[in-house]
This record gives C-alpha cells, sequence and structure tokens, in this order.
C-alpha cells in the first residue's frame, strides 16, 4: 500500500458549460482513472437534464463516484460529502486507479482541497426555523447584505439565492459567536494533488451556456421537473435550488410564462459563473489553467502523464 504522500490526484475544476465533464471523460480513460463528482447537483437521482450530468455511456465506460447517490428530499451535509469522498479515495486507490476530481461547486473544491472540517454545530431545528421564515421573503441582495454585517467573508463566497447555506451561515455564527468562514478548520489533504483549471473568455462561455440551455429544453427538461413535481417532490427542497427547476416549477404552475424561465435561468447562470470565479481564480499559482477546446484535451493528458511520473509534490515543482 502507497503511503499518503505517493498517493496522487487530480481535479479539475472550472466555470459551468466550460466543457469539465467530456475532458475529465477523456483523460480518465487515457490514465486508467476513476472520477469523483464535486458537483453538488450530481448527487440527486432524477435531475439529470437539468444538472448536464455525464451520460450513461459514460458512466458505463467510466466508473464514476458521488453521482446519483441521494433522493432529492435528502439532505447531503457538507460533512456528509466529505465523508464518501473519503471513502470513494479508498476505493479508487485499492484498485490501484487514479482519482479524479471534477466539478464547478467551489465550497466542495476547498473543502477537499484544504482538508475542511466542518463546524462542530448540531443542527438547531427551532433557529433553523425561524432563520428560514425571516430569509426566505428577502431579495437576495438583503440577504448578503446582513450577512456582510455577521461575516464579511462568508458572503462573499455564499449564492445568496441558497437559503440552505445561508440558514447554516447565520445558524453556526449565531450559536457559536465565531464567523462561520473562521470554521474551516482542517490541514491540506496528505495527497500530491495537480489542478486542471479550464477556462473560456467570458462572452463565448455566456453563448455556450445559452445553446446548452437550450438543449436542456429539447432534450424534456421541462418533463423531468413535471415528473420530480408528481413523484411528490416539493420545488422548495433545497436540491431544487440548482438552476432551472424551480423557475420551471413556477411555470408549471402557472405562475410565470416560458419566457420568463428562459431569461431568469440565462441571469442566474451568469450570476454563477461570476461567483464561481471567486472559487476558481485565473492567478491561484496552483491551478494549471488550459483553454477549453478538444485540442487541449491531448495538451492536459501530456501535462498530468509528466506530472504523475514527477517525484516531488506540487508545491516543489
Amino acid at each position: 500500500m502507497d503511503t499518503d504522500s505517493n498517493r496522487k490526484i487530480v481535479m479539475m475544476i472550472g466555470p459551468t458549460g466550460v466543457g469539465k465533464t467530456e475532458c475529465a471523460y477523456f483523460l480518465a480513460k487515457a490514465l486508467d482513472g476513476e472520477i469523483v463528482s464535486i458537483d453538488s447537483r450530481y448527487l440527486y437521482r432524477g435531475m439529470d437534464i437539468g444538472t448536464a450530468k455525464p451520460s450513461l455511456k459514460m458512466r458505463e465506460t467510466v466508473r464514476h463516484h458521488l453521482v446519483d447517490v441521494a433522493d432529492p428530499d435528502e439532505d447531503w451535509s457538507l460533512a456528509v460529502f466529505l465523508e464518501k469522498v473519503y471513502e470513494s479515495l479508498e476505493e479508487i486507490f485499492s484498485r490501484g486507479k487514479l482519482p479524479i476530481f471534477v466539478g464547478g461547486t467551489g465550497q466542495y473544491y476547498r473543502a477537499i482541497l484544504e482538508g475542511w472540517q466542518p463546524p462542530p454545530v448540531a443542527p438547531n431545528a427551532q433557529l433553523r426555523a425561524i432563520l428560514e421564515r425571516w430569509l426566505r421573503p428577502l431579495q437576495p441582495h438583503e440577504r448578503l447584505c446582513n450577512l456582510r454585517k455577521l461575516d464579511p467573508e462568508a458572503a462573499s463566497v455564499i449564492d445568496p439565492r441558497n437559503l440552505r447555506r445561508m440558514v447554516r451561515a447565520f445558524e453556526v455564527t449565531l450559536l457559536t459567536g465565531i464567523p462561520f468562514s473562521k470554521q474551516r478548520k482542517g490541514a491540506p489533504i496528505p495527497y500530491r494533488t495537480f489542478i486542471v483549471g479550464l477556462s473560456l473568455p467570458r462572452n463565448e462561455l455566456y453563448e455556450r451556456c445559452d445553446q446548452r440551455i437550450d438543449r436542456m429544453f429539447q432534450e424534456g427538461w421541462v418533463n423531468e421537473v413535471k415528473t420530480l413535481l408528481n413523484q411528490g417532490y416539493s420545488s422548495d427542497l433545497p436540491s431544487f435550488s440548482a438552476i432551472g427547476y424551480r423557475e420551471i416549477a413556477a411555470y408549471l404552475q402557472g405562475l410565470i410564462s416560458m419566457d420568463e424561465v428562459i431569461t431568469q435561468i440565462r441571469r442566474r447562470t451568469r450570476t454563477l459563473i461570476r461567483r464561481q470565479a471567486n472559487w476558481f481564480r485565473p492567478n491561484d499559482p496552483q491551478i494549471h489553467w488550459f483553454v477549453a477546446s478538444e485540442t487541449a484535451y491531448r495538451e492536459i493528458q501530456q501535462t498530468v502523464e509528466q506530472w504523475l511520473a514527477h517525484p516531488c509534490p506540487l508545491n516543489e515543482t
């Protein structure tokens, strides 16, 4: 069994719609790897089209971890996610494969890379109910304004539309008196890590995402949401905070038009891309950036192969 310092992992990050899923799939096939999803929306069964999950063919060809592991009404905390990540890592290493993490959820990326240990604060149902009643009717900028007073750092990275995360930030801070962002205790993971970043010019990325949104509707996104609602899942569930699901649910309930749905989805997608830049910074020396394209796949493969053969840790190269 290799020591931790000899174990190697690859992480592929970047904004939504840039092509991480396809590139990671190519890399896993070329390097005998297995993929670990660090996308918070890939967890949920039945939410396939709107989350742009890897296809069944991809998952049959290359083993994927942390995809379709929860029902939409299951609440996966960061602590549960990290526990499953380390279980997946042990499975992959035991088979002698290369773990390739891929996804756009910045919190998951940082939690793995920096070895976060989620705050040891048990959920307080009464306080959560109070916080939800207070925060739910507020506009996103109003939620951020209130959080900024308690924890400016948390306010800079938490999506104010993610009610569950907003509630947790307030809950932990109020119960402990310590800002939520200051409680990410931990140590860097004890594995050699190579981080690949995929990028595109912002306007090109917006155009790609618009085209992808159109394809999602053509592939049956509305029916996917209708099926979930018919199965009894509420659009108020945290899983429905994934872009597009609540908007389509509102359309199915006759509350907004399809034009409004598409406008809101495109707007939220652009906002997500801008917020992801706070997690995946272009000037981060740990990230090896590549302009996304099919021709870049081979270059990425060669770069990772060279790193795998190098005996020094990443921070000494």
